[in-house]
């Protein structure tokens, strides 16, 4: 079992005593600003980058596509993912980074909220959604496209505060 701060054995929270899976109750907590950044990639062809950065793709602007159906995303995490509570997300904000020698794009999504949970799930789905959006926009020029490296970069807020990758 992974160990907390002091070395002590954590236990999962979304588990009640009788191993039930149980929404986390976070009524008590005080409400604080929450702030999560998540990244993700996608390796394509060359050929494949070309034709996104020169909006040439027949299905549209894949960039502005993809950071739509991102923001969307996060905004649903709820309906998606079992236990997550619903949020009241102030703001969602999606970029790219092109790294046209490794013919790839780094997408990085920072959500916010006040609130009494973590945006961390909303953060990851934005990402996962942009990359998503990218291979089905792109997949008939290019089906071995590769989305890889979704994770957590940081978060800010609530009880635990900071964290960030090491």
């Amino acid at each position: 079992m992974p160990k907390g701060k002091s070395g002590t054995t954590k236990k999962l929270t979304h588990i009640d005593k009788e191993g039930k899976a149980s929404m986390v109750d976070v009524s008590n907590k005080p409400e604080t600003v929450r702030e999560a950044v998540a990244r993700g990639c996608v390796h394509m062809q060359k050929e494949t980058l070309t034709l996104i950065r020169g909006n040439k793709v027949a299905k549209g602007n894949v960039f502005e596509t993809a950071r739509l159906a991102g923001i969307m995303a996060a905004k649903k995490t709820f309906e998606l993912i079992p236990l997550c509570h619903q949020l009241n997300l102030s703001s969602v904000a999606i970029d790219f980074t092109v790294n046209i020698k490794a013919a790839t794009i780094e997408i990085e999504a920072t959500a916010k909220c006040p609130g009494q949970t973590g945006v961390e799930m909303e953060a990851l789905t934005a990402v996962s959604v942009s990359a998503l959006t990218i291979y089905d926009m792109c997949k008939a020029v290019d089906r071995a496209m590769i989305i890889s490296d979704i994770r957590l970069m940081g978060k800010k807020g609530g009880k635990s505060g900071e964290w960030k990758r090491p």
